[in-house]
């Protein structure tokens, strides 16, 4: 972590990443790299879903590879970088045949240790391999929900699933939401806990450094007008209005749940998150 001098008031209080672990003096790999566009809160009808997002500083994007699909070919870790696009760090990946690749860094990750994609590997950070060889106990993230789809979940910074058994064709996992969750023992699952782990305490210190990020202005429900939302008007500071909550929209909220009770994969969950 980073703490600022505090020369004004935002400072004081604000901390910052500490990038000395990050290789000096390296640019990202122009191959590797492209603009993307950034949807910004809204679907593919161009109408907002999520509220408050928008505007932030323009970003590089790095292409991941999240599939890792380059099986029994060593790579050396070149470099390890910050990508503005996430909250874990990446690495460089200089393969043996001479390609290269971005991969999630996880966080005992370093320059010129060697990485390997095979159907089992030793247990060593950044390794990768079928969920069904690696032991009970272990840690891993980037983990495939099918066969050669790639990793769809565990990718944020500092997380990490353990594995916690074998039964048969699947493997139980413990999520870092705390879900208990069964996948198929053929997806593939990189060792290790994520980098930036100290991504949680972070304190931007101040509203600008929030807009940077694409984060807009959040207004209370009670302090907007009655046609905007369902606490608004009254003269002066007045209550909910209602027992139970409801959003801008009108609709109930707070406790209630949203997942669909028949949705496909609800047969894999063992356990709920504990809320």
């Amino acid at each position: 972590m980073k703490d600022y001098k505090p020369t004004t008031p935002s400072r004081r209080q604000a901390k910052g990443y500490d990038f000395s672990n990050l290789t000096k003096g390296v640019a990202p790999l122009k191959s590797l790299t492209g603009g993307r566009h950034r949807k910004v809160g809204r679907n593919n009808q161009g109408r907002v879903t999520s509220m408050h997002r928008g505007g932030g500083v323009k970003r590089l994007y790095r292409w991941i590879d999240f599939k890792q699909d380059k099986f029994d070919v060593p790579a050396k870790v070149a470099t390890i970088e910050y990508d503005p696009n996430r909250t874990a760090r990446i690495a460089l990946l200089s393969y043996r045949d001479g390609e290269k690749r971005y991969i999630l860094a996880p966080s005992d990750l370093k320059v010129g240790d060697t990485v390997l994609t095979a159907e089992k590997t030793p247990v060593r950070p950044g390794n990768r391999m079928k969920l069904s060889n690696i032991p009970q106990g272990t840690l891993v993230h980037n983990v495939e929900l099918r066969p050669g789809q790639g990793g769809l979940i565990v990718r944020s910074a500092g997380t990490g699933a353990m594995v916690l058994a074998h039964d048969g064709a699947l493997t139980q996992l413990q999520l870092p939401s705390s879900e208990m969750r069964l996948v198929l023992g053929e997806c593939y699952a990189s060792i290790g806990q994520l980098s930036n782990a100290e991504h949680l305490t972070i304190s931007l210190g101040k509203a600008g450094r929030a807009r940077w990020l694409g984060r807009r202005p959040k207004v209370r429900g009670t302090a907007k007008n009655p046609v905007d939302h369902p606490y608004g008007g009254g003269e002066g500071r007045q209550g909910r209005g209602t027992r139970r909550p409801k959003t801008m929209h009108g609709k109930v909220t707070g406790g209630h749940k949203t997942r669909n009770p028949k949705k496909k994969s609800a047969k894999f969950i063992v356990r709920r998150r504990i809320k």
